[in-house]
């Protein structure tokens, strides 16, 4: 494993711990003493993405990181939040044993969980994946993020399990 510091090939691991379906290391560079962390997965089968377009694609968490990072540029979101957020929907997408996903429903659950992580991040988010076209169907939806209670808010909590939101975490770490 290569040092993201300083490139040299030669570290050693210093823990491990095994999670649900990964291994976490903790690593230190021989050379440059950085200390950073890695994350080994395996993938028994490699799960397809269904485009809109009928083109199909091998499922990327790096591309769906990307574009959840760049809808929540700049804006205050609890630690891990992202990768979290990820790492979720990659489950729930290769817990059914199924090759194939349609890119919607990868879509809506990261507006579900971008809803309750941040809205502003979420209306970023939805006016690409919704490709708004105008002002109106912008405003409309700004509109229905303050409505919980709406039918897509309903379909969207089925997708997937809202966390908690940043203002329950800042209580929850000021107690502690």
């Amino acid at each position: 494993m290569h040092c993201p510091d300083c490139r040299h090939p030669d570290t050693r691991v210093l823990d491990t711990r095994v999670r649900d379906e990964s291994i976490r290391r903790r690593r230190v560079c021989n050379e440059c003493a950085f200390r950073f962390t890695t994350l080994e997965r395996v993938y028994n089968s490699k799960l397809l993405v269904e485009k809109r377009n009928g083109k199909l694609e091998e499922f990327s968490t790096a591309k769906l990181t990307r574009s959840i990072e760049i809808a929540c540029a700049k804006r205050y979101l609890p630690v891990r939040a992202i990768e979290e957020t990820v790492e979720e929907i990659r489950a729930l997408a290769m817990s059914d044993g199924r090759e194939r996903i349609e890119s919607g429903v990868i879509g809506e659950m990261v507006l579900n969980r971008l809803r309750s992580l941040d809205q502003v991040a979420y209306m970023r988010f939805a006016s690409v994946y919704k490709d708004f076209d105008d002002l109106e169907r912008f405003t409309a939806e700004a509109t229905n993020l303050e409505q919980p209670d709406s039918e897509v808010s309903r379909i969207q909590g089925m997708l997937l399990p809202s966390p908690a939101s940043p203002a329950q975490l800042h209580t929850t770490a000021r107690r502690n």
